[in-house]
């Protein structure tokens, strides 16, 4: 495991994966740092292309929280509930959202409110909804290698609408 995974919370960082179970592995040691550092309540914000592993990284985040949830993109569903871990996970897809009525109709805000971790896949779909604080995770192909991907994880306190 990248020996950067426990500064993530604190600093910009940088990690590049070689396959799926990589990109779940970067995923499973945020959850686990935003676990060690007692924190109950999370956004984390996900970017990037159709394909590059945002379900994957969704997939890794939420076997640390809650093992036993079988992991699919919410893209039909626009948000899939994960319980019966160490705290609930929202997981959700804003790919098909256009304004903010389809936002609201998700029942976003109220999750928002909840103590548990929100995963968005899509988020620059929602720049305007971002939570003032926030986990940005990107995940990008590697420029080098199609198959790899970049993932650069970033906390952000505050944002400009």
């Amino acid at each position: 495991m990248d020996k950067n995974i426990r500064m993530m919370l604190n600093k910009k960082t940088h990690h590049t994966t070689k396959n799926v179970e990589q990109t779940e592995q970067i995923g499973y040691a945020l959850a686990d740092s935003l676990l060690s550092d007692g924190r109950k309540r999370t956004f984390v914000a996900l970017f990037g292309d159709m394909g590059v592993g945002k379900t994957a990284f969704s997939r890794g985040f939420t076997a640390r929280i809650s093992p036993a949830a079988a992991v699919r993109s919410p893209t039909y569903t626009i948000v899939n509930e994960y319980h019966g871990g160490i705290f609930p996970v929202f997981h959700f897809d804003m790919y098909r959202i256009t304004d903010e009525d389809d936002l609201y109709s998700t029942g976003y805000w109220e999750y928002l409110a909840k103590d548990g971790y929100c995963l968005c896949e899509w988020s620059e779909n929602i720049p305007y909804a971002l939570p003032e604080a926030y986990i940005k995770v990107v995940i990008s192909k590697s420029p080098d290698n199609t198959e790899n991907r970049i993932i650069t994880i970033e906390p952000v306190l505050h944002q400009d609408n």
